[in-house]
């Protein structure tokens, strides 16, 4: 079974990845490598950052396949926020919790708009050896709630109702939000190119 790097410590998304590529792959993450360094993300795009993630995370273990995402949350209302700070919404030391409750807060100054539409969005990027192999994006489109529902998913999934369900990520399934997520779309378009690396 080949080997694919998962630049990332974060066991969730880890998991949603390894549930979506099945069998065909051995997903490990950087607990798995701890050795990796990945350089500091200084990006203003998530394009940017996946890149800066894949290639230093590739660097640190010689002719193995790294995958590096950067995702985030995107609200209209908001001009876009908190987009590439997502994981950082409320500052440095911030959890999921802390950047939920700052996003309720920044919704309820925007009383005006009837609906708070919004994305996830991923980019995904493949390297080996310091070298970008390839690039794909994903994006779920939904609104935003400002009470929280359910407690599947993680990050803001339980604010994100997915255009066509009423249901929050929170709520649905891991299967259902495997198919829809911006994780799932931005890797079903990398899913040809790590095909033909097996």
């Amino acid at each position: 079974m080949p080997q694919l790097v998962f630049a990332t410590s974060n066991a969730h998304k880890t998991e949603e990845v390894a549930a979506i590529l099945g069998s065909a792959w051995q997903v490990e993450d950087l607990r798995a490598h701890p050795g990796i360094t990945l350089d500091e993300e200084t990006g203003d795009t998530f394009e940017a950052n996946a890149i800066i993630k894949a290639v230093s995370g590739s660097r640190g273990v010689p002719g193995l396949l790294v995958l590096a995402d950067d995702s985030g949350l995107e609200v209209d209302a908001l001009g876009g926020a908190p987009g590439v700070r997502s994981a950082r919404y409320a500052g440095e030391t911030a959890n999921a919790a802390d950047n939920r409750a700052k996003l309720k807060a920044e919704l309820a100054k925007k009383a005006m708009y009837a609906r708070f539409k919004g994305r996830f969005h991923c980019c995904m990027v493949l390297a080996r050896d310091g070298e970008v192999l390839h690039i794909s994006h994903g994006s779920v489109e939904g609104r935003l709630i400002t009470q929280e529902q359910g407690e599947g998913g993680f990050g803001y999934d339980s604010l994100f109702i997915p255009d066509g369900f009423t249901e929050t990520f929170g709520v649905l399934p891991a299967e259902t939000k495997n198919q829809l997520s911006h994780r799932a779309r931005a890797l079903a378009a990398m899913k040809k190119k790590l095909a033909s690396l097996r």
